[in-house]
C-alpha cells in the first residue's frame, strides 16, 4: 500500500512525456550534463589555483635554516649586556 508497482510508475512516464515531450526532456539533460561538467572543471581550476598560491607564498618567520629568526633574539641580545659577559669566562 505504500509503494508503488512498476505499473504505478510506467504511467507517471507516461504522463511526463506527453506533458513535456521526449526533445524537452533531452534538453534538459543535456543542460543538466553541461552544467555538471562545468562544476567539476571549475572545481579542478580552483583547486590547482589554490595549490599554485600555497607553493608560491613566502615561507614562514622561523622556518629558515636550523628554525632560527633573523636578528637579535635570545642569547645574541644578551650578548651585547653584562650578564651574558659574565657567563662567557672559562670555568675554573
Amino acid at each position: 500500500m505504500g509503494s508503488f508497482s512498476i505499473w504505478h510508475w510506467l504511467v507517471v512516464l507516461l504522463v511526463v512525456l506527453l506533458l513535456f515531450g521526449s526533445g524537452k526532456i533531452s534538453g534538459l539533460m543535456g543542460d543538466l550534463a553541461k552544467g555538471i561538467k562545468s562544476f567539476k572543471q571549475n572545481i579542478k581550476e580552483d583547486e590547482k589555483d589554490a595549490s599554485m598560491a600555497a607553493e608560491s607564498a613566502p615561507p614562514a618567520p622561523g622556518t629558515g635554516p636550523a628554525g632560527s629568526i633573523p636578528g637579535p633574539v635570545g642569547a645574541q641580545a644578551h650578548q651585547t649586556t653584562g650578564t651574558a659577559q659574565s657567563s662567557s669566562r672559562p670555568a675554573a
